[in-house]
């Protein structure tokens, strides 16, 4: 089963005197790419939070945000009353103004408010990694919804990548007759002398050179390899993209061998199917 990386999860967790809010979003990446935002009395418990989510979601670009609302009288945040009276009478010296005005003013520069760093309240972060786990269950849920969606249309495609190397090996022979014809009409139109058997075996010899057989049958077991890979338990991402790959190369050397306009149109649609599994191919886990 295949996951997608992208993904959303929220968890919410209202506590006596906090609301504790918990997002996670992430889209694709080659490795993980994680930017957390958190309250800065938090930041000490960032290298736990992240190894969480790292071990978790694996790869891809993830946006963390914790947003924490306090909606009781706790507050650490306090008027600093001498640095507000500094600046108010600083003001006073400069312009005249009612102490009210003066104050309004006073508190929007620096250090009018201090704030006390208070210690992590251990049953407060224990919510918080409750809220943490909830959200990256949502969030893998998410990705493994995604991914279903993608298995599927990755399977349609490989379907179809079947039906079209099967209509490759019907019009093989004709392609081999053409170019045979094709061939002895052109030394019976520069009307020479030949050697009838030694034109044979050169004829074989660059016939030879045309043969799809192994192509044929490395790219049907590539097929089945990438339909057998799908259906692992684990998301390989980048074992498909490997495979794909190969698909791609084997798919590659059939178009130069083709020399036959109806077989090289074939290996067209191949290319296409191929290329739209690589876009999504992007997006797995």
């Amino acid at each position: 089963m295949i996951q997608s990386m992208t993904g959303f999860g929220k968890s919410v967790i209202q506590l006596p005197a906090k609301k504790i809010t918990i997002e996670i979003k992430s889209l694709n990446s080659k490795s993980i790419d994680l930017n957390a935002r958190m309250p800065s009395s938090y930041r000490e418990k960032e290298l736990e939070v992240r190894k969480i989510i790292a071990n978790s979601l694996q790869r891809g670009k993830v946006d963390f945000n914790l947003y924490i609302e306090v909606t009781g009288d706790e507050t650490s945040a306090q008027v600093n009353e001498t640095a507000v009276r500094q600046y108010m009478k600083q003001l006073k010296s400069i312009a005249d103004g009612d102490d009210l005005k003066l104050l309004e003013m006073a508190l929007r520069f620096p250090d009018a408010m201090k704030t006390e760093k208070e210690d992590i309240d251990e049953e407060e972060f224990s919510a918080i990694l409750k809220a943490l786990d909830a959200a990256l269950k949502e969030i893998n849920l998410f990705r493994s919804e995604e991914g279903s969606v993608l298995e599927k249309d990755f399977l349609d495609r490989i379907v179809a990548l079947k039906g079209l190397l099967v209509q490759v090996l019907e019009m093989d022979p004709d392609r081999q007759s053409t170019i045979r014809e094709r061939l002895e009409k052109a030394v019976q139109d520069i009307k020479a002398d030949v050697d009838a058997n030694r034109f044979e075996q050169e004829l074989i010899y660059y016939l030879e050179k045309y043969d799809i057989t192994e192509e044929k049958v490395r790219l049907e077991n590539h097929l089945d390899y990438f339909q057998k890979t799908l259906k692992s338990d684990d998301s390989n991402g980048k074992k498909l993209a490997f495979i794909a790959q190969e698909i791609g190369r084997e798919i590659n050397t059939i178009g130069s061998k083709a020399n036959y306009a109806p077989m090289q149109q074939l290996v067209v649609q191949m290319k296409d199917e191929l290329e739209k599994i690589k876009e999504q191919m992007l997006n797995v886990l």
